[in-house]
């Protein structure tokens, strides 16, 4: 499977990872502990099976020069299988035209993208804050962020990536 991602500014970035800690600090899961070295906070636009040549080299062409509104506002939690804490990025217009634009470039190319949760239409923004095969997190909102967090965070997607889950690696989508 292949996952393409959109990477945080640096002090976006920094903030997210202020909140791994403070979730690990308290005991909490937290991807604090995910310690392979591709982990990073990270916003999944799609997934498919495998991701042709000539896709990956059109999404490199148009996400090249990425500067798209990062807002990070509230905290959400999904349960399943497994159970996510993630702070939920607000859909706001140029977000939804860059995620359209990697649907159009995987079906154009015959990458027709398979998790039903990362369509247009049912797509829930999110950066992954902890994730736990039990249910965890029963403390308030504002007990789950830093001093200094409860507002909104506004900052910038600047880069992409691809992520192949069967080799673990993952490759950056500069300008062409």
């Amino acid at each position: 499977m292949n996952t393409v991602e959109l990477l945080l500014d640096e002090e976006t970035e920094r903030q997210v990872r202020r909140v791994w800690e403070h979730l690990a600090a308290r005991g909490e899961p937290s991807q604090r502990h995910h310690g392979h070295p591709t982990n990073r906070p990270h916003l999944t636009l799609a997934s498919v099976g495998s991701l042709t040549p000539a896709a990956q080299e059109e999404l490199r062409g148009r996400l090249g020069a990425l500067d798209c509104p990062a807002v990070l506002d509230g905290l959400v939690r999904f349960s399943g299988r497994t159970h996510v804490l993630a702070w939920r990025v607000r859909r706001v217009p140029e977000l939804l035209a860059v995620h359209a634009t990697v649907h159009e470039v995987l079906l154009a190319a015959g990458c027709a993208p398979d998790h039903p949760l990362l369509l247009p239409e049912t797509w829930q923004p999110h950066i992954t804050l902890g994730r736990s095969r039990r249910p965890a997190w029963n403390a308030p909102d504002d007990r789950l962020l830093p001093p200094g967090l409860h507002e909104p965070v506004h900052g910038r997607f600047v880069t992409a990536r691809v992520y192949d889950s069967l080799t673990r690696t993952v490759t950056s989508l500069p300008p062409g």
